[in-house]
Parts: C-alpha cells; sequence; structure tokens
C-alpha cells in the first residue's frame, strides 16, 4: 500500500506510486479542472520536491495560475502540455518515429513527442507528409523503416497509417485526429478509417490522444529494454 501522503484539494487523491507499479506516473489531465485544482496539484508537486506532467492545459488555465507556478513549468501552447522540473537523459532506443500527415495534426504530435521525452525517451519527428503528396512520404521511407516503433497522426481520411504499417516492420501506432471538414467530423472518420484499416497491426488511440500513443510507446520500450541489452554487444567486443 502507498504510503499516506495528503493532497492539498480535498477533491485530488494523486497516484503517487503509479511508476512504481507499471512504469508511467501519472499525468494531470487538467483541462476539465478546475485552476484551483491544478494550482493545488502543482503546489503540492513543488512542495514534495518531484517531477509533474500536465496535459489538456488551456491556455486560459495556463494563463490564471499563480505567477509563480508559471515560472515554474515549462508550458507549450500547442500541444497544451506543461512540464515541471527537468527532463531525464534521453534514450535513442527503441528507435521512435513521430509522423503526421500535415501541419495541422502538430498539437497531438508534440504532445505525443513532450510525454516521451518527459519519460526519457527522444524521438525523431517527420512531419507534412500526408498522401495527398504521396513522394513526401516515400523519401523517408528508409528512415522509417529503420523505426522500431512509428506513431503516425492523420486527420480527414486517415490514410496515412494505412500506408505506413504497409511499408514499414516496426510497431505502428495510429492516432486519428479531428482535423477536416465535414463529414470528417471531428475525427470520427478518422478513427473508423484507422479501425478498419486493411494493414495489420495497427494499434489505434482514441482522437487526438497523442498522450495515449506515446505511452504505448513507453509500455513497448519497458518490456523490450531487456531483450534490447541482451542484443547489444559489449564494447570491447569490436
Amino acid at each position: 500500500m502507498p504510503e499516506d501522503r495528503f493532497d492539498s484539494d480535498p477533491n485530488v487523491t494523486f497516484d503517487r506510486d503509479r511508476q512504481l507499479r507499471i512504469g508511467l506516473e501519472e499525468a494531470v489531465l487538467a483541462e476539465f479542472k478546475t485552476v484551483d485544482q491544478v494550482s493545488a496539484i502543482l503546489g503540492d508537486a513543488i512542495a514534495e520536491g518531484r517531477r509533474l506532467l500536465l496535459t489538456r492545459l488551456t491556455h486560459d488555465q495556463h494563463a490564471a495560475l499563480p505567477e509563480a507556478q508559471r515560472a515554474a513549468i515549462d508550458y507549450c501552447p500547442i500541444s497544451r502540455t506543461a512540464i515541471l522540473g527537468d527532463l531525464p537523459p534521453q534514450a535513442v532506443t527503441p528507435r521512435v518515429a513521430l509522423v503526421s500527415a500535415g501541419t495541422s495534426d502538430a498539437g497531438p504530435a508534440l504532445e505525443a513527442q513532450r510525454v516521451l521525452a518527459y519519460s526519457g525517451l527522444s524521438a525523431t519527428m517527420v512531419a507534412d507528409v500526408g498522401v495527398a503528396g504521396l513522394w513526401r512520404l516515400l523519401r523517408q521511407e528508409e528512415l522509417l523503416k529503420s523505426m522500431q516503433v512509428v506513431i503516425v497522426f492523420a486527420g480527414m481520411d486517415a490514410a496515412l497509417p494505412s500506408v505506413v504499417a504497409g511499408l514499414v516492420p516496426g510497431m505502428v501506432i495510429a492516432v486519428p485526429t479531428s482535423v477536416g471538414y465535414g463529414v470528417a467530423a471531428g475525427g470520427q472518420t478518422a478513427l473508423n478509417a484507422t479501425l478498419a484499416s486493411c494493414a495489420p497491426g495497427i494499434l489505434v488511440t482514441n482522437i487526438d490522444n497523442g498522450y495515449g500513443a506515446a505511452c504505448a510507446a513507453l509500455r513497448f520500450a519497458r518490456v523490450t529494454a531487456p531483450a534490447m541489452a541482451q542484443a547489444t554487444p559489449p564494447r570491447d567486443a569490436f
């Protein structure tokens, strides 16, 4: 059982021991919390000297936080993520690529990148390679084939994850995004398209869920780490 540590807000019970159980820290979904609740959670983390990751922190919420707390966090308005504390050293294995169909998909893609970085895993960003100009993707084909995890962000008809999964041998995670007009329906069409993909073995997250995709990649990294370590020859073998 976790030791008793009390939260400043009576409606908050922060899961401080989650990383010990599953290897992933609890992140704070800020969007549906009051500013006072977000501030209390941040204040507890600062007082305890621990890092903290916040997702979906809106511009208005960020602007309403106390000045000292705003100064203490690294806030990205595009991804709406905030990080309290320093980033750990960045691992380069497993090799992860973040592939976006268009620049309009930058929000979820940056969210995934920052979640990975917070957890100590670097990623290669490959932006604006949607299938409307297929040559853009094909000139990145060799790079993507060298990746062990490829997270693909696409809205509208979300054809890109299927195309990528037909080209690369690594794990492919599709993130349908809310980009698109009319019947794109805020990402519902993209979600259905990725779920119905004819390319085998695609993992699909919820709409715009860059956080969830990053966590899936981190789980993959955690369970494959022992095998990767065994497969790496010692330095003195060369």
